[in-house]
């Protein structure tokens, strides 16, 4: 483990300061003459690809997942993420989806929710109140996403719609993409809904298409460059709301995993690939 974890790290350091400094160049407009510029923001991800840090974020997972933690001092290795208790591979593919045991459509976090709180016996309100990773605290519930999602890895995502249930949080899903609001009168859409669109060299990808959808969401949880840390689902749904000024979303509420909903759904049949990696 310590010297994987050492690999790893100094891979990760040299892709950082690398990535940092040709994010530098391709932001400032250098290049190749009459070169598009997406050609050289297209060579800033390859090379970040190349050395993952969310590598360390899967193997802190593993560790939280496979520890005995709380009252009931129990691991997390009978969880059912919809494939039956303890079965990883696949599972991140086909979530959201109906979960008989609480009769609610869940997301990987808010099922990850159920089972800390279940076989654990943790509190609910101590497993939300800190949520997101900064740079002073390590989230155990996103470290634990690396790890989960990494197991999908070169799986087809099928997001079930077969129940009733799922039918009507992927309308509500839907509903909520289109949904305006807010003093710059913002809604997902604004950003996410047309071709070709760009925000300070970052691609928006028009997630009302299945192409775009395929290509966003099989990126996602992943690690960001610019903030050091690896980030999850619920994270850039909440990320999404600050910047168009909404209030903050609960974390893992029924509202943000229609959300995820209509977005996973929208990917089905595309290889996911996440974690990925972004600047």
């Amino acid at each position: 483990m310590d010297r994987a974890f050492l690999r790893v790290a100094t891979i990760a350091i040299a892709t950082i300061v690398l990535a940092a400094v040709l994010g530098e160049r391709v932001g400032a407009g250098e290049g190749e003459e009459g070169q598009d510029p997406s050609a050289g923001i297209e060579r800033y991800r390859q090379m970040l690809e190349e050395a993952n840090p969310a590598e360390l974020d899967e193997m802190r997972g593993e560790q939280i997942w496979t520890s005995p933690a709380g009252p009931l001092h129990a691991t997390l290795e009978r969880c059912d993420l919809g494939l039956g208790p303890g079965v990883l591979k696949g599972a991140y593919a086909q979530l959201p989806r109906l979960f008989a045991d609480t009769g609610r459509v869940q997301d990987l976090e808010s099922r990850l929710i159920t089972c800390m709180t279940t076989l654990q016996g943790l509190s609910e309100a101590t497993i939300v109140a800190k949520p997101f990773s900064t740079a002073e605290m390590q989230s155990d519930i996103e470290a634990v996403v690396a790890y989960v999602t990494a197991q999908s890895r070169g799986v087809v995502m099928h997001v079930p719609l077969g129940e009733p249930q799922e039918r009507l949080a992927y309308a509500l899903g839907e509903r909520l993409f289109f949904y305006r609001a807010g003093p710059y009168d913002f809604s997902c859409a604004s950003c996410h809904s047309q071709d070709a669109r760009r925000i300070r060299l970052q691609d928006l990808p028009n997630l009302t298409t299945k192409v775009g959808a395929q290509q966003a969401y099989t990126s996602w949880p992943a690690y960001r460059v610019s903030q050091g840390l690896f980030r999850s689902f619920q994270w850039r749904l909440n990320d999404c709301f600050r910047q168009q000024r909404f209030p903050e979303p609960v974390y893992a509420s029924d509202a943000t995993i229609a959300l995820t909903l209509f977005i996973a759904a929208n990917a089905n049949g595309a290889i996911y690939s996440g974690p990925g990696i972004k600047r």
